[in-house]
């Protein structure tokens, strides 16, 4: 068993490069398989590892993220996101990235209404609180597939649960989401 978080961040505080070994032994394969599911290259995804490892060296300190794991995924996903956008920004076809982002692009404002319309935080507390409020299962679900970049089969074969079922839910947590943000005065 590796070192747990805070002793993990207390190494990143003392600028002592175990932190980086430590956190990739604990989280690494979590990381590696976000990236995967959003890249689908293992080349490209271990690169997206490394690069997230070291934004967080860069940003602890003066960050002290309480959910170290959550934290680095958000970092990884993000520069996963990024380098499939630069890699597809020429050939905008089909894959699993472009359908769950069109999913999801009738649900959740996009970065650039966010910044337009209201303030990035506001949006993100207002899903969150949205995802608190749905049963656990649904909200494995929506994290899986809209976070993790998971497909349905991945999703499916996980949980132990109907792919037809998974795709439902999903329809319907999309579907109260964008009410949800209506309601809070979030606009697409």
């Amino acid at each position: 068993m590796g070192l747990d978080d805070g002793t993990i961040l207390d190494l990143f505080f003392e600028r002592d490069e175990a932190a980086i070994e430590e956190a990739k032994r604990k989280y690494g394969k979590r990381l590696f398989m976000t990236a995967r599911n959003i890249l689908r290259s293992n080349e490209d995804a271990e690169e997206c590892v490394n690069d997230a490892l070291l934004k967080a060296w860069g940003s602890i300190p003066p960050n002290r993220p309480q959910m170290l794991g959550a934290y680095l995924s958000k970092i990884t996903r993000n520069r996963s996101l990024n380098r499939w956008e630069e890699r597809n920004a020429a050939k905008r076809g089909g894959g699993e990235v472009t359908l769950l982002l069109g999913e999801l692009e009738e649900s959740v404002p996009s970065a650039d209404s966010i910044e337009k319309t209201q303030n990035s935080a506001e949006t993100t507390a207002a899903i969150n609180t949205y995802l608190a409020k749905a049963d656990k299962t649904a909200r494995i679900m929506f994290v899986l597939r809209y976070f993790h970049g998971e497909s349905i089969v991945g999703i499916s074969t996980r949980l132990k649960m109907n792919e037809n079922k998974i795709k439902s839910t999903l329809f319907r947590l999309r579907k109260k989401l964008r009410a949800h943000l209506e309601k809070e005065g979030i606009t697409l």
